[in-house]
C-alpha cells in the first residue's frame, strides 16, 4: 500500500507537470517566437510534438506489452526531459522545434506507458480513481499556468518555462521507479510492430492539417487535401478493426474518446476569441470561462470515481456526451448578440462536467476490456485515435474559419464543426459495452501486436476475477 501510495503521488506529480508544460509553453511561445525570430516556425512548434507523439504512441503499446511499462515509462520521462532541456536552451528557433519534437516523442511514450502501469499496478476497482486523478492534476494548471508562465517569463526569462519542468520531473521519475520497475511483460504479446511506418504517415498528414488549418491560401487547401487523404489512409491501420463503423466494445470507446476529445477542444479553443472579439472581454474575463470548465471537469472525475456503480457505463458516458453537446450548443447561442455571456459560462461548466464523467470512464473502461498483453497495444488506439480525430476536427474547423473570419457564419462553422462529433458520441455511447462476454485465450492479434478482431481479444468485465469486476 505504501509503494502504492508513492506510485500515485509520483505519477499524478508527473501528469501535472506535463499539463503544465503544456498550458505554461502556449502562454509564453509568442514570447519565445519574437526572441528567436523564428514565427514562421510558431506553428509548427505546436503540431510537431503532436504529430512525433503518435509515432511514440504507437511504439508504446506493444513495446509495454512485451517488455512491461518501465523502460518505455523511463526512456519517455527521459526524453520528454531531454527535449525541454533542449528547447529552453536552444539558441535558434529550429532548435526549438526540435527540442519539442524530442519532447513530444517522449510524451507519448510515457502516457500510454502510464496506462499500462495503472492496468497492472492497481485493482479494476481502483481505475477510476486514478484516472480521476489524472484528470484533476490538469485542473491546477489551467487555471494557474498562463499566470505562472507569464511570471516566469517576465522575471526569469522565457527559457526557465522549459527548464523547471525537466529539473521538478526527476524526483517524481525516482519516486514511482522502484514499484514500476517491478512490472513484467507478457509473454504472450506480438513481437513485431509492423504499424509505426503507417504512424509515421499519419504524423505527417497530422502536420500537414495543421500547417493548412493556419493559412488562407490556396496552398491551404493542398496541405488540408493530402493531410486529410494521409489520415483517412494510414488511420485504419493504426486503430482497432471497426473503429470507424462503431463495432461494440473496444472500437467504440475508441472512436468516442476521439469524438469527445474533438468536440471539447474545437469549442475550448475558440469560446476565447469570440468573448475577446465579438462581445469586447478582457482575456481574463475571457479565460474565466475555459478555467470554469476545467474546474468542472474536475469535479465530474471526482463524482464518476465515486458514483460509478451506481450509474451503467453506457449511460454515464451517454451522459457525459450529452453535456459536452450542451456545451457546444451554448457557445453557438452567444454568436447571437441577445444572448448574455453567462449562458455560455453555464452552458460551457456542464461541458466540462462532461468531460469529467467520460473521459476517466473510458480509460478504465479500455482496460477492463483489454485481454493480457493488449493493455498497451490498446490503450496506445485509444491515444492515437484520440489525437487524429482532435487534430483532424481542429484543422478543418480552423480552416472553415479562417474563410469566413470576417462574418458571424465564421463561428457558426467552427462550434458547427464542434457539435457533430458530440451528437455523433452520443449515439456511439451505447455500443461502447460489448453485448455478451467473449473470451478466446491465445487469440486475436495480428503478427503487429494491436488487436484486429474485437471478438476474440476483449476480455468482459463480467469474465474478471472475483473483487476485480469494473464499477458501472
Amino acid at each position: 500500500m505504501q509503494n502504492r501510495r508513492a506510485l500515485t503521488i509520483g505519477m499524478v506529480s508527473l501528469v501535472t507537470f506535463a499539463a503544465f508544460e503544456a498550458v505554461a509553453v502556449t502562454a509564453a511561445m509568442p514570447t519565445v517566437a519574437r526572441a528567436l525570430d523564428g514565427l514562421a516556425l510558431y506553428g509548427f512548434t505546436f503540431g510537431g510534438p503532436l504529430a512525433t507523439s503518435v509515432v511514440a504512441m504507437v511504439l508504446a503499446g506493444g513495446w509495454a506489452d512485451r517488455q512491461g511499462p518501465a523502460r518505455p515509462t523511463l526512456v519517455g520521462v527521459a526524453l520528454f526531459c531531454l527535449g525541454l532541456l533542449v528547447a529552453g536552451l536552444a539558441p535558434e528557433m529550429w532548435t526549438l522545434v526540435a527540442g519539442r519534437l524530442v519532447q513530444g516523442f517522449g510524451g507519448g511514450l510515457f502516457t500510454v506507458a502510464a496506462y499500462v502501469v495503472v492496468g497492472r499496478a492497481y485493482p479494476n476497482e481502483q481505475h477510476p480513481r486514478i484516472f480521476s486523478a489524472f484528470a484533476a492534476a490538469w485542473v491546477l494548471p489551467a487555471v494557474v499556468g498562463p499566470t505562472v508562465a507569464g511570471v516566469i517569463v517576465e522575471h526569469l526569462g522565457w527559457r526557465w518555462v522549459f527548464l523547471l519542468v525537466a529539473i521538478a520531473s526527476v524526483p517524481a521519475t525516482l519516486m514511482i521507479w522502484p514499484q514500476v520497475r517491478t512490472i513484467g511483460g507478457e509473454p504472450a504479446a506480438a513481437a513485431v510492430n509492423r504499424r509505426v511506418p503507417w504512424a509515421v504517415g499519419a504524423a505527417v498528414s497530422l502536420c500537414l492539417l495543421y500547417f493548412g488549418g493556419q493559412r488562407i491560401d490556396l496552398l491551404a487547401l493542398v496541405y488540408l487535401g493530402v493531410g486529410l487523404a494521409g489520415v483517412v489512409f494510414c488511420a485504419p491501420r493504426l486503430l482497432p478493426r471497426g473503429t470507424f463503423t462503431a463495432a461494440r466494445g473496444l472500437p467504440s470507446v475508441v472512436l468516442l474518446r476521439g469524438l469527445a476529445g474533438a468536440a471539447f477542444v474545437q469549442t475550448d479553443v475558440f469560446i476565447p476569441l469570440l468573448l475577446t472579439r465579438e462581445r469586447g472581454l478582457s482575456p481574463t474575463l475571457a479565460g474565466l470561462t475555459l478555467t470554469t470548465g476545467a474546474l468542472c471537469w474536475s469535479a465530474g472525475s471526482w463524482v464518476q470515481a465515486r458514483q460509478a456503480q451506481r450509474l451503467a457505463t453506457a449511460a454515464r458516458l451517454r451522459l457525459g456526451l450529452i453535456a459536452i453537446a450542451v456545451g457546444v450548443v451554448s457557445a453557438l447561442l452567444l454568436i447571437l448578440p441577445s444572448v448574455p455571456v453567462a449562458v455560455v459560462l453555464a452552458g460551457w461548466s456542464i461541458g466540462g462536467f462532461g468531460m469529467g464523467l467520460a473521459y476517466p470512464t473510458m480509460s478504465s473502461l479500455v482496460l477492463s476490456l483489454s485481454a493480457p498483453g493488449t493493455q498497451g497495444a490498446n490503450s496506445s488506439a485509444l491515444q492515437v485515435g484520440d489525437a487524429l480525430l482532435t487534430t483532424t476536427v481542429l484543422a478543418v474547423g480552423g480552416s472553415l474559419f479562417a474563410l469566413l473570419v470576417d462574418t458571424p457564419a465564421g463561428y457558426l462553422a467552427a462550434f458547427t464543426v464542434a457539435l457533430v462529433p458530440a451528437l455523433l458520441g452520443i449515439w456511439v455511447a451505447g455500443s461502447t459495452t460489448p453485448p455478451q462476454p467473449l473470451v478466446h485465450e491465445g487469440e486475436g492479434h495480428d503478427p503487429d501486436g494491436v488487436p484486429e478482431q474485437i471478438d476474440v481479444v476483449e476480455r468482459h468485465p463480467e469474465h474478471q476475477p472475483r473483487g476485480e469486476a469494473v464499477r458501472g
